[in-house]
């Protein structure tokens, strides 16, 4: 599997898992267990996801942030 593929997959499983989390009676002991292995599975974007240059700290601050 190359490192696209896995990272579409990745990204696949969590909105599944996001999806899933907002059914009727959804376990959501299932999805607390899930989620973060999920998440921290995901593998680094391939090259060609963001532009150029792209920074995700680079932006707004949200409210309540630390100046």
């Amino acid at each position: 599997m190359d490192t696209r593929e896995d990272f579409n997959r990745t990204v696949q499983l969590l909105s599944a898992l996001a999806l899933y989390a907002h059914t009727f009676d959804a376990d959501l002991d299932f999805v607390d267990a899930i989620g973060p292995s999920l998440a921290v599975s995901l593998p680094e974007p391939p090259p060609g996801i963001f532009p150029p240059g792209y920074d995700p700290t680079d932006g707004p601050r949200y409210p309540g942030d630390q100046p």
